[in-house]
């Protein structure tokens, strides 16, 4: 299923690429009006649309947004071993010093999910969220791993496609 967005500026490649092909086929808009983009659903959103640079911001469940504790980088690649999965990692500010982690995750139906782990062995944390804004954010909740201490509370995330990552 494919939803129209009309201010969406991260799909305007899709607009000139559904432009030039059907630049042979008569205009159904007046002239000089763009024409309607095409966004992801939701639910429609893949695994390889997280591929590229995202900006993240992390702030507790009672904060904001607009005040967040941490701040960062994302970047994911296609999962050398899962088919359908990404492998990534994260840089970002702590209290006291930057931390870096791996990542890795896929997207089911709609479901942003994400393994943390800062060894590349134990999952530290699990990222869970879902896309928005036709695929240019993701929204969710950053927890503690089951089963491994807290070093940190619970945070909601905001990751945002770095521009010219499509």
């Amino acid at each position: 299923m494919k939803l129209a967005c009309l201010s969406c500026i991260g799909c305007m490649a899709l607009t000139v690429v559904s432009a030039a092909a059907q630049s042979s086929a008569p205009s159904s808009h007046p002239a000089g009006a763009p024409p309607a983009v095409v966004c992801t659903a939701p639910a429609d959103f893949s695994t390889t649309q997280l591929y590229g640079l995202w900006q993240l911001s992390l702030w507790p469940e009672s904060g904001s947004a607009d005040q967040p504790a941490s701040r960062g980088v994302l970047r994911f690649e296609r999962h050398p071993e899962y088919e359908g999965s990404v492998r990534g990692h994260v840089k970002r500010s702590t209290t006291g010093a930057d931390r870096q982690a791996l990542l890795s995750g896929d997207v089911i139906s709609g479901a942003f999910n994400l393994d943390e782990s800062a060894d590349g062995v134990q999952m530290d944390a699990v990222w869970e969220g879902a896309p928005g804004d036709c695929g240019r954010e993701i929204r969710g909740l950053r927890r503690p791993a089951e089963g491994r201490p807290a070093t940190e509370p619970a945070m909601n995330f905001l990751l945002k496609k770095a521009p010219g990552w499509g």
